[in-house]
């Protein structure tokens, strides 16, 4: 093989695995396969305050535990016992209109403290330490789940690590942080679409990034019609949730959605910075759920919200808590059963 053949080549090589296969699947035209339901999970990382999320107003016991950081004014009502933070309003229509459920008291048994260790466990879907670096609950349910067909696809929505909940060898994962990363990979693959003289090898490879080249123009094509029609947050939750909300609409076919909300490790000065992130989780949550219903897509789609653990009840010489054991997890949807 010739140099200029060799570098050529390699950089097709190099770039067409940066190329989601969930977009490839979409310019074959076929119709989708099996069930259709989307499951989007949020993740509230540091440990998320649930008693001041969902605040048990009629205990005394959290009267008694909590002063500077007791919540007791403008509460958001839910039941004679509960109310939703005062800046979650969005979120309090949702569960008055039917679409938002609350799980409370969610942990496993023996708690652990650890952020590490708790998340972990969250991830593998299992108490057991050995398993936390293998395969996740949710790349183990897509890889075996039956009625799936080929659409076995998951997407992290984010500029970390790959989530180990997503992991699994019959699980295809991505990640995505914003539409310009398509943007770039499209052009670099345009060059070699357009290239006419090819030898063997590289009519072969060819071939192999065809088929990502076409369907990320229809993806480019797709996400301009898929711009969401409510106004988001101009936040990092607002945005991960418009970009989440966009590819649902291109329908590639992914069936499970993950992203994160940082910043809940509340240990001092927490009122402020807690008020802010049930703000922004409220808003950004509303603004996605409308943006589907407005679509005809909030039918398929499900959103569960949890933190690795929840804080404790005293609060401490901080003004705030530390780490706690369970917590409550939000389920918002359609079709789903809402209230407590």
């Amino acid at each position: 093989m010739k140099r200029r053949d060799f570098v050529r080549n390699s950089a097709v090589v190099a770039l067409t695995p940066t190329i989601p296969s969930f977009l490839a699947r979409s310019v074959t035209g076929a119709e989708p396969e099996g069930d259709q339901r989307i499951l989007v999970v949020i993740q509230l990382d540091g440990g998320n305050d649930g008693m001041n999320m969902v605040v048990p107003f009629s205990d005394e016991g959290y009267a008694r535990n909590r002063h500077g950081l007791r919540l007791h004014k403008d509460l958001l009502k839910l039941s004679p016992d509960f109310a939703l933070h005062p800046r979650m309003q969005g979120m309090a229509e949702m569960f008055e209109d039917g679409r938002l459920g609350i799980v409370q008291g969610v942990g496993y048994p023996n708690p652990s403290r650890s952020h590490f260790e708790s998340m972990g466990i969250w991830h593998a879907g299992d108490v057991d330490v050995q398993k936390h670096f293998g395969a996740g609950w949710l790349g183990q349910s897509l890889g075996t789940a039956p009625g799936l067909g080929a659409a076995r696809e998951a997407v992290f929505v984010g500029k970390r690590e790959l989530p180990v909940a997503l992991r699994d060898r019959r699980c295809v994962a991505t990640s995505v942080s914003k539409l310009s990363d398509f943007e770039l990979r499209l052009k670099g693959l345009e060059i070699y679409d357009k290239e006419t003289d090819a030898d063997d090898i590289t009519s072969f490879l060819r071939r192999s990034v065809s088929q990502a080249y076409a369907s990320t123009k229809t993806f480019e094509v797709g996400s301009k019609d898929g711009v969401p029609q409510m106004p988001y947050p101009r936040s990092q939750l607002g945005e991960r949730l418009k970009l989440t909300s966009r590819l649902i609409k291109t329908d590639c076919r992914a069936r499970v959605y993950y992203t994160t909300q940082e910043g809940y490790d509340t240990h001092a000065n927490q009122l402020a910075t807690h008020s802010s992130l049930l703000g922004d989780l409220s808003a950004s949550l509303t603004a996605f759920m409308n943006d589907l219903r407005s679509s005809g897509l909030d039918d398929r789609v499900v959103v569960m919200a949890f933190s690795e653990f929840g804080r404790r009840v005293t609060e401490n010489s901080s003004a705030g808590t530390d780490h706690g054991t369970a917590g409550p997890v939000l389920i918002a949807g359609a079709q789903i059963q809402a209230g407590f």
